[in-house]
């Protein structure tokens, strides 16, 4: 069989030259997945097909257990608490409720899901800026943890107090100058300006919500572990200003989540294992901070709310080549048939990309594009592959966050998901998509019912 002709292209090629940030060749011996956890990548995808989602149970429970044991060998009062913004598969939430994790939920949609699972009211931590009254007060009568977000909440919980006639625990959300640019000051309330403390003044004028709570997540993919000391101290210090003033008694101390995952960001060169910190030298800043700014003897619980440093390296995605082509500028460009449909976080990292076979031929920068009819649809823009045949499987990872939560029904279905047990055993976690998911709540008015005359 003849190969296909390809005119020549003269293009200058940078691969396996030095730069101040090492070389940008590519080792087979390091990009050459042909399974997942024990389990053949070609194996799955006869199964389950392509594209599919994988997931490894024992890297999201070693993961967790790791952040686990960081935190709590250095301070005694923790609550880890699961982000199921951060990937709501009920399988995944179901492994780390198991490991004992309680739920961190941003909508009431969110909250049914985490009930729905078997999760107790006053194990839920109910956040984010849009809590509708009725969630309020079926959050309120099943003792969730509520922490505010603005003064027009503080009013809501006021009517549900009221009207249950109950005295409400809340906390109160705050933003802050860390360092972080830029600041996420759209949430909560803002400590320099005063507007926490009017907060506080608010609630306590009110008289039906009692304050017990301080919360603060400073932004997400943080890579500077001094800025949570810088958070933490802060929260203390307005935790005892609360405690003196106004006679309020702060029992917790939520710092959220945002911990970076062993992921690369676009514009960072470096490697995720130089680029990225280690779990304790966050839990070592944190903690510290914690230690030598609380009174003696006082240890009010420690809240995190991490979700991306857990699950994303536990999470894969198997995508096929579908075609190849020269791009105008020289650029080989590979289609694959999975795109920012399914792969959101793509417009933020460059993922490790691995294939399922050993490849002759020199490596060359490629991009690869997703399959939907979009400009933007681009996984990666610089990558280097040697020449891949059609129907190479391409691994990604780690995408095991924001991915199956942020995914898109548009031009293609989504696509099924499954789990590796700690066994080796391979199950099905989410089906793939056909056309009854997408048309089951349309409804076609009997008028506007096509008829195509003979």
């Amino acid at each position: 069989m003849k190969r296909p002709y390809e005119k020549p292209v003269i293009n200058k090629l940078k691969v396996n030259f030095m730069n101040k940030f090492g070389t940008g060749t590519f080792s087979l011996s390091k990009k050459v997945r042909k399974e997942i956890e024990g389990v053949p990548v070609e194996k799955l995808v006869e199964e389950f097909g392509s594209p599919l989602f994988v997931f490894s149970e024992k890297r999201l429970r070693q993961k967790f257990r790791e952040v686990k044991n960081a935190f709590t060998l250095r301070y005694p009062n923790v609550e880890f608490s699961w982000s199921y913004k951060t990937n709501y598969l009920d399988a995944i939430c179901a492994i780390l409720h198991s490991e004992g994790e309680t739920a961190e939920v941003v909508s009431e949609f969110e909250y049914e899901k985490a009930r729905r699972l078997g999760v107790p009211g006053n194990k839920i931590i109910y956040n984010g800026p849009y809590k509708p009254i009725s969630s309020l007060k079926t959050a309120v009568e099943e003792g969730a943890r509520i922490n505010i977000d603005h003064f027009e909440e503080i009013s809501d919980l006021e009517e549900v107090a009221k009207e249950l006639g109950v005295k409400v625990k809340v906390g109160i959300r705050l933003n802050m100058d860390t360092g972080i640019k830029p600041q996420w000051s759209r949430f909560g309330f803002n400590l320099e300006s005063g507007q926490a403390l009017d907060a506080v003044k608010r609630i306590a004028a009110g008289g039906v919500l009692e304050l017990c709570g301080l919360h603060c997540h400073i932004g997400t993919f943080i890579l500077d572990p001094s800025a949570y000391e810088k958070e933490v101290k802060k929260l203390v210090d307005f935790a005892y200003k609360v405690e003196d003033e106004f006679g309020f008694k702060i029992e917790y101390l939520d710092i959220g989540g945002g911990f970076p995952s062993k992921n690369r960001l676009r514009g960072v060169y470096l490697p995720p294992d130089v680029a990225v910190p280690s779990i304790d030298e966050f839990a070592e800043k944190i903690c510290g901070a914690l230690l030598s700014s609380l009174r003696p003897g006082d240890y009010p619980k420690l809240i995190l709310e991490s979700g991306r440093a857990i699950v994303d390296e536990a999470g894969f995605l198997i995508t096929t080549v579908h075609a190849s082509k020269r791009m105008p500028d020289g650029r080989r460009a590979y289609i694959l048939d999975a795109g920012v449909n399914v792969l959101f976080t793509a417009f933020w990292y460059h993922f490790n990309i691995e294939i399922d076979r050993e490849v002759v031929g020199p490596s060359e920068p490629c991009i690869l594009y997703g399959p939907l009819c979009m400009n933007i649809d681009v996984v990666d823009d610089d990558v280097n592959l040697p020449p891949l045949p059609r129907g190479t499987k391409l691994i990604i990872s780690p995408v095991g966050a924001y991915n199956v939560t942020q995914w898109m029904q548009f031009i293609r279905y989504r696509p099924g998901v499954v789990l590796i047990g700690e066994n080796g055993s391979v199950e099905l976690i989410r089906e793939a998509e056909d056309l009854s998911d997408i048309v089951r709540r349309e409804k076609l008015p009997e008028r506007l019912k096509v008829k195509w005359e003979e």
